[in-house]
């Protein structure tokens, strides 16, 4: 199992906390961007540097990821390509996309796109709070340990 980190939009915070989780769990996070993403030297932890252009990174998660493996993406589109491929996806803020959900996602998006093109104004996404952190390493611990109970 591998963990995929759409890294380009990625919060910080995020970055770190996966950076420990590799380090402890012994599991492979790779960040996939358009620019160089500065981590920790580590054996589990890489960084893979996309050409610049629209869905490039995504595209690259999308060829390499793998059934089983896990995607941190606060990208609808990205989570449910990786979704048709039994690929687990989790945004920053420990959310998971499941079959189940993404289609109203989608939805939902495709509607704030329409809206926003038609010159109403959103906020977008409050910043991560100290809440959204710890679920999000909550539901990253829960995944470790689940996929490592199921490789004994």
């Amino acid at each position: 199992m591998k963990i995929w980190v759409d890294a380009d939009a990625c919060p910080a915070v995020i970055k770190e906390i996966l950076f420990r989780a590799a380090e402890r769990a012994k599991v492979m996070v790779i960040f996939v961007a358009n620019q160089p993403v500065s981590h920790p030297r580590s054996n589990y932890i890489r960084s893979i540097q996309v050409g610049r252009g629209f869905d490039v990174a995504d595209n690259e998660i999308v060829r390499q990821s793998l059934e089983g493996d896990l995607v941190i993406t606060s990208d609808i589109p990205l989570a449910a390509d990786v979704l048709k491929n039994n690929v687990n996806v989790m945004t920053p803020r420990g959310e998971r996309f499941t079959t189940n959900n993404i289609a109203a996602r989608l939805t939902m998006r495709d509607f704030m796109d329409t809206l926003r093109g038609s010159g109403e104004h959103s906020k977008g996404p409050a910043p991560l709070s100290g809440a959204d952190r710890r679920a999000f390493g909550n539901e990253l611990d829960g995944f470790i340990v689940r996929f490592k109970r199921a490789k004994t």
